[in-house]
């Protein structure tokens, strides 16, 4: 059976999420008040990341230098994104073993293709969030497979597209919204808030601290 991995991007790829590092460094407004209406479940994840990116004004170049640990210019604070280890590992196992790996992830693509391109991975497929900058704010959409605009849904989207193409799906996933398209796949990795509902609710899953850990269990499969 061709087999798929379908892997989050920022909280599982990268050790923090670099959404929200944007968003504390550049947002003009309070952007976690979204963050928690989002997590009462009061808004979509659709409806969080169009508001609250509206609220960042700075350009793309800006944030990407940013991201890549130069100071940014609205606080003197860096960062570089810390990949979890054994990333580049599992990438180079999936193409040998001839398993297909995707990352399909609510945050912009703009820095996950940037990411991924100082790594050296750019070819990685990635479904994420489409931004284009604007002087009043960043505009953030979802687009489904079917090339439809989505306000929720876009990793179940692609996980129901994979599995009616045939494929066996392992999912990686840490946040709440790795949840619902988790519960479609054959094997799931699970940290942080993801395995904690795995665990709360007796649902099958691996637990994982970095992707070592992953290839490790996919010997076994």
């Amino acid at each position: 059976m061709k087999t798929l991995i379908q892997c989050d991007f920022d909280g599982t790829i990268t050790e923090e999420d670099t959404s929200f590092f944007l968003l504390d460094t550049f947002a003009q407004g309070d952007w976690r008040e979204l963050l928690q209406k989002y997590k009462q479940h009061k808004i979509s994840v659709g409806q969080f990341n169009t508001r609250a990116f509206a609220m960042v004004k700075a350009d793309k170049p800006t944030l990407l230098e940013a991201i890549k640990g130069k100071t940014s210019p609205s606080r003197a604070q860096a960062r570089r994104v810390k990949i979890r280890p054994g990333f580049h590992e599992l990438v180079a196992y999936c193409s040998t073993k001839g398993f297909r790996f995707v990352i399909v992830s609510n945050g912009p693509a703009f820095y996950i293709g940037a990411i991924l391109k100082e790594m050296g991975l750019e070819n990685i497929e990635v479904y994420a969030a489409q931004a284009s900058f604007h002087s009043d704010g960043i505009e953030a959409r979802y687009v489904g497979p079917d090339g439809k605009q989505l306000d929720h849904g876009l990793k179940e989207a692609y996980i129901k597209l994979f599995l009616k193409q045939g494929y066996r799906v392992i999912y990686v996933g840490n946040g709440g919204s790795d949840i619902l398209p988790s519960k479609y796949a054959h094997q799931v990795f699970a940290r942080s808030e993801l395995l904690d509902y795995c665990k709360k609710n007796n649902l099958e899953c691996k637990p994982f601290n970095d992707f070592a850990d992953i290839i490790r269990a996919l010997e076994l499969l």
